[in-house]
């Protein structure tokens, strides 16, 4: 059986109840009542059953609080996962957003999501989801942008024979020339 961690000895267990009562975070108090109970001679055990953990987590706490002491005990952010892109490559992807594609060179006349990931797939090696590449898009303050559809066809100068050319009283209600 191995020996015990022992807990600093710059705390005491009515130190640690004290810093327990004050706190904020519901699960660094728990966590110092069960270190409290190690500090004034209890069992191991009895401190699992006071924070509702086993064995193994009060030694992890007890690990915790020796390197980083009360603090080391309030919950922490998971890291998460780190960023595929690095802020070069983030300001290379930017430059060939704003720049807009080159037909001849990117064989696209505007850039979709899907193309920007084959561009930074070739330039960097980096394979990236659509989510993702959105996000990153979304982080640089960028944002999707639509023309409005047009038929290929569609001749300009046909548009003005359609456009309204009839004199605005037309539309007048009653009410209006009521009142004029």
């Amino acid at each position: 059986m191995r020996r015990a961690l022992a807990l600093r000895e710059d705390y005491s267990g009515s130190d640690l109840r004290r810093l327990a009562k004050t706190s904020r975070a519901a699960g660094q108090a728990r966590r110092l009542l069960a270190l409290a109970e190690i500090c004034d001679g209890g069992a191991r055990t009895d401190a699992a059953r006071i924070g509702g953990v086993g064995l193994q987590t009060v030694r992890d706490w007890v690990l915790r609080f020796n390197v980083r002491g009360p603090t080391g005990l309030i919950d922490g952010k998971a890291p998460g996962n780190p960023p595929k892109l690095n802020d070069e490559q983030r300001r290379a992807l930017e430059q060939i957003v704003e720049a807009g594609p080159i037909p001849a060179v990117h064989g696209v006349v505007r850039w979709r999501i899907v193309d920007l990931i084959a561009w930074v797939f070739v330039e960097f090696g980096i394979s990236l989801s659509e989510a993702t590449m959105s996000r990153e898009l979304r982080s640089l303050g960028l944002r999707k942008l639509s023309a409005r559809p047009r038929h290929h066809a569609q001749n300009e100068f046909a548009l003005e024979a359609y456009k309204k050319t009839s004199p605005r009283r037309w539309r007048r209600s009653g009410r209006a020339s009521a009142r004029a």
